[in-house]
């Protein structure tokens, strides 16, 4: 059950998403108590399975594109850093997620009278793991970055007024150092490049005890978070190529693809984004930041193209209400305060 304290409610989902999205509930209940009508014609759509990808969302828009026919879809479902400097995301990550399977004897095997004499496939999958990655933190796939765009100067000079000091990063996540591509920030390396994440990787014994095995097979799933211009399906087809080729004849190998996501970039110099800054100018009391998010939202990619209207992703939550963990949170002042945003961006839509 939900708790509040201090100003604060506790909940599973309260900031990602449900209370963001019914910020713009509360934001219409207000003009049809206030006005008796809105400003412009709105329709909602809400679902719930964006944790899971979305799996049936994508149908349910192709076949009713005519019901949901609009001029511009907003989507709160971002955050920012802090309460004084709120962010309208225009650029998303897309998604990879792919399976590796390695597996050699038919059973678990006698370390004692087949060590040495056969190849460990949980030692085979640390080898090919570790021909993914170069020492500098990039990814050594042939292509991985082929199709990349390289930030402008004046998307860097953005990104940077969010960027992400160290110590901050330290704090956040009990890291001891920093780790990955010095040519880019750390903002830039978790919002605006491709990353290749080992999420779980399984095989043998790992109860309590010894118990000397060779296992007979091992596995890892693996995530690819994508950037604008890169397609979900060639990098799965690079990545598997990839471990292929690197895996010796002493065992098998096998990579699957689970799911895929495609990244979305949205100019931000579009009159409905120009309309979101100034909303939170006056509903806020804050410019926004225009900002990259690292996450994925799969059903912004396939709304730009399918429907051919701009996606406003205007988040109301923090980066630190706890998403997906333990105790997330949300403030009942960045609830309020977003209600009065969303009331702003309505009258602004109404006036481009």
């Amino acid at each position: 059950e939900p708790v509040e304290k201090d100003g604060i409610v506790y909940a599973r989902g309260v900031t990602d998403d449900k209370g963001q999205l019914f910020i713009h509930v509360k934001a219409l209940e207000a003009y049809l108590k206030t006005s008796g009508s809105a400003p412009v014609n709105v329709k909602y759509l809400i679902e719930g399975e964006e944790e899971v990808s979305s799996p049936n969302l994508l149908p349910f828009i192709q076949d009713h594109l005519e019901l949901l026919s609009a001029d511009v879809c907003v989507i709160s479902d971002s955050s920012m850093v802090r309460i004084e400097e709120p962010a309208v995301t225009h650029s998303l990550r897309g998604m990879t997620y792919l399976e590796i399977h390695v597996d050699g004897p038919r059973e678990d095997l006698h370390s004692g009278f087949y060590g040495g004499a056969v190849h460990n496939p949980a030692v085979a999958l640390v080898q090919i793991l570790d021909t993914l990655y170069n020492a500098n933190g990039t990814i050594a796939v042939a292509g991985f970055y082929d199709d990349v765009v390289e930030l402008t100067d004046e998307e860097r000079e953005m990104i940077a007024r969010t960027d992400m000091p160290e110590q901050q990063l330290k704090d956040a996540t009990g890291t001891p150092k920093q780790w990955g591509d010095a040519n880019y920030t750390i903002k830039e390396r978790v919002s605006a490049r491709p990353t290749l994440d080992i999420n779980g990787i399984w095989g043998g014994y790992a109860g309590p005890g010894p118990k000397t095995i060779i296992p007979a097979a091992a596995g890892a799933k693996l995530s690819s978070r994508l950037v604008a211009n890169q397609d979900p399906n060639k990098i799965f087809e690079l990545i598997k190529a990839h471990i292929e080729g690197v895996t010796p004849d002493t065992v098998n190998v096998e990579v699957k693809l689970l799911t895929t996501g495609r990244p979305a970039l949205i100019p931000f110099d579009l009159p409905e984004m120009q309309a979101a800054k100034r909303a939170y100018e006056r509903g806020w009391g804050h410019t926004p930041v225009f900002t990259r998010g690292g996450g994925s939202i799969p059903v912004v990619a396939d709304i730009t193209d399918l429907m051919k209207i701009p996606v406003v992703m205007m988040g109301y939550g923090l980066d630190t209400d706890g998403l997906h963990a333990p105790n997330e949170h949300y403030r009942l002042e960045m609830f309020n305060r977003g209600i009065e945003t969303a009331i702003v961006y309505l009258e602004e839509l109404a006036s481009i």
